[in-house]
């Protein structure tokens, strides 16, 4: 793996999961020493980063991390929307129906364990997998490349609510019945089950906001 590939994957993960929070400055020396790779490769980094809205340039203070707000979360649901139903179709059309049936389990089985004691990063890679799949079979590489840039910016949002059991539980339902849906082979009834996931996804969201102050 090139350096600049390395410091790219390695600051995006931290930067999605808040491990570099919002307004943490971006040293290029800092960074190549942290991550082992050159400054230049950390440069390079930062300029991908910069691109993709995770990262802003700051007069005087250099490559922070941007901040996450509320404020466009309307417009980022509404892109969310023409998006994933669009992919569930696909996805029903293409026809894998074990592959989803097996996730639609793993669901029911997330959704029947989740409690305030749950790990909730284990869940979301369990979404996270259900995106896979539904990537692969909808076999649409540009409809791929505009998810995969709007779920960065979704991920680093989910931040600014709270992990509620509740919630978490009523999503897993969600994804359960979605994974079905797909694997039903019905068009319109994935893309209802996704548009019922996001609506009540956006709901949370929100409606269990975090301060603002929590956030800095």
């Amino acid at each position: 793996m090139k350096a600049s590939d390395k410091a790219y994957t390695a600051l995006r993960r931290d930067i999605v999961s808040w491990a570099l929070p919002p307004g943490t400055v971006l040293g290029e020396v800092e960074q190549s020493e942290r991550l082992g790779v050159s400054r230049s490769g950390v440069r390079e980094a930062l300029s991908r980063l910069t691109a993709e809205g995770l990262a802003v340039a700051q007069r005087g203070r250099g490559v922070v991390v941007s901040d996450v707000s509320l404020d466009h979360v309307d417009d980022l649901f509404s892109l969310r929307r023409a998006l994933e139903t669009e992919a569930a179709r696909s996805a029903a059309r293409a026809g894998h129906p074990s592959r989803f049936l097996h996730l639609a389990e793993r669901f029911d089985d997330a959704a029947a364990t989740l409690d305030a004691t749950a790990d909730s990063n284990a869940y979301y890679l369990l979404a996270g997998e259900l995106d896979e799949a539904i990537d692969e079979t909808a076999a649409n590489p540009y409809l791929r490349q505009a998810l995969t840039g709007l779920r960065v910016h979704l991920a680093r949002l989910r931040r600014l609510s709270h992990d509620d059991p509740q919630r978490l539980r009523a999503s897993a339902r969600e994804h359960a019945q979605l994974a079905r849906a797909i694997a039903s082979g019905d068009p319109g009834l994935a893309a209802a089950a996704t548009l019922l996931h996001l609506h009540n996804s956006l709901d949370h969201i929100s409606s269990h906001a975090l301060p603002k102050e929590a956030t800095a």
